[in-house]
């Protein structure tokens, strides 16, 4: 069975940071693409950042410099390191897992950030 289970959001002021976290299990995590999703209220869902199974990485423009995204091979997990956050990133943040671009796609359960004064 595979599980993805997300942690780590929370309410923070603007300019502050965040690490986001997605353990997995089921999975052979090594082979698969990480990536996290946001969906803010209203919006549609978008794809933050992915990382693929050699560790390349991409991001949508509107976090490229403020985040990172890394994974851990041997603790099967994920991360989303945010940092200088903006209103704008607040959302319901979803880490998936795909084997390639056109395979099914695993999705957690999400975890809640806001970024508010």
């Amino acid at each position: 069975q595979v599980q993805l289970v997300e942690s780590g959001g929370d309410l923070v002021q603007p300019g502050g940071s965040l690490r986001l976290s997605c353990a997995t299990s089921g999975i052979a995590f090594n082979m698969y693409i990480m990536s996290w999703y946001r969906q803010a209220p209203g919006k549609q869902r978008e794809l933050v950042a992915y990382i693929t199974s050699g560790e390349g990485t991409t991001y949508v423009d509107s976090v490229k410099g403020r985040f990172t995204i890394s994974r851990d091979n041997a603790k099967k997990a994920v991360y989303l390191q945010m940092n200088n956050l903006k209103p704008e990133d607040t959302a319901d943040y979803y880490c998936t897992a795909q084997i390639s671009q056109v395979a099914h796609i695993y999705w957690g359960h999400g975890t809640q950030v806001t970024v508010s004064s």
